[in-house]
């Protein structure tokens, strides 16, 4: 419930910078002057992101600290092991990557508000098609840096000891569907607020933008055909990348194990994996970003906002799957990647729990 909540509030202030924003493209689109609105909703993300560099700087500055000072360094080993909140071989990695962590969330942070800048928004242009003059666009441009941080973190921490973090701490099932369900609708609301629902578009609107229909027959059958032939080919790669010597990395799959491997033991738990990504990752993804920032940004964003792979085989074949997904997606409809997505993981999670070796 703790970590559900923690996501509703990390993501609050960006869904509320969208709003701003939004609100002042309408003004703009309608002839307006300028409006303050767009200042604010600046405002209040370098505010936000100020906070994550001033983080960022403090954890450099705290792991610094520690690495020159040694008596300082064992009396807080010694303290935490008394404890018993961690053992001393997992707080010293910890300790250990504090330096980089710190590097990893300010470094990226101070980048973000200069994507605000018109100069860097026109450069954008050429490159990606937005709008340079939209504040949605640059803000959702600069959003792509919470990506960033997202990996960078996990790349400093290190994904050995996330996945020894993670199996000291294992989560229920039911929590683990519980969060994962809030992270993924919180994913669809940042999505249809971004494109415009509650300011410039009404609901039915928002969801037309989105490319989110009532599936068609055909559109099930070929969400579902594409997934089982994404299947096969996904684990042909794995296997052929395993007989060169490049499979799946160890710590890839304990931290997946540990993250989301209660999922596959419960019939909820699978269709969890399935419905809620297909979902929220679909309609941010496929629905609000690919049209904006095209088939081949959009596809290395969604394979880089899977963290937990790290820069592995698994993330190639994250991003194979979102270019497919971003095929489809031009083709049909962001539904039927959702129904792929869905048929996807789902298949996957059944494999997972009866496959052998998977």
């Amino acid at each position: 419930m703790f970590e559900s909540l923690l996501i509703v509030i990390l993501f609050t202030p960006f869904i509320l910078i969208l709003l701003l924003a939004n609100l002042a493209d309408k003004r703009r689109l309608g002839g307006e002057e300028k409006s303050s609105l767009a200042g604010l909703a600046y405002l209040l993300h370098i505010v936000v992101f100020g906070l994550l560099t001033a983080a960022g700087v403090a954890f450099h500055a705290f792991g610094l600290f520690m690495r020159l000072n040694d008596q300082f360094r064992a009396e807080i080993i010694n303290a935490v092991r008394e404890s018993g909140l961690a053992s001393t071989e997992a707080l010293e990695a910890q300790l250990g990557s504090l330096e980089s962590v710190g590097i990893a969330l300010w470094a990226p942070a101070f980048v973000a508000p200069l994507l605000l800048l018109p100069p860097v928004r026109r450069l954008l242009a050429r490159l990606i098609p937005i709008d340079p003059r939209s504040s949605v666009h640059a803000v959702a441009i600069s959003y792509v840096i919470l990506i960033v941080i997202n990996l960078t973190f996990t790349l400093a921490v290190g994904l050995e000891t996330l996945a020894d973090i993670s199996e000291e701490s294992p989560t229920g099932t039911g929590s683990l569907i519980f969060s994962l369900w809030v992270q993924q609708l919180t994913f669809a609301v940042w999505a249809l607020v971004g494109v415009g629902w509650l300011t410039r578009r009404r609901w039915l609107q928002a969801l037309e933008r989105l490319a989110i229909v009532y599936p068609r027959p055909i559109e099930i059958a070929i969400g579902i055909g594409a997934a089982l032939v994404l299947v096969p080919l996904v684990l042909a790669l794995e296997a052929l990348a395993t007989q060169y010597g490049m499979g799946v990395d160890e710590d890839v799959q304990r931290l997946s194990e540990a993250l989301l491997g209660p999922l596959a033991g419960s019939f909820l738990g699978i269709l969890t994996l399935g419905l809620a990504a297909g979902i929220g990752e679909e309609t941010l993804f496929r629905g609000a970003l690919q049209p904006r920032f095209g088939l081949l940004f959009t596809s290395l964003l969604f394979a880089l906002v899977h963290s937990q792979y790290g820069i592995t085989f698994s993330t190639l074949a994250v991003f194979v799957v979102g270019m497919i997904l971003g095929l489809l997606r031009q083709r049909f409809n962001t539904t039927t990647c959702a129904i792929t997505h869905a048929a996807y993981n789902i298949i996957l999670g059944v494999y997972a729990f009866y496959g052998p070796g998977f």
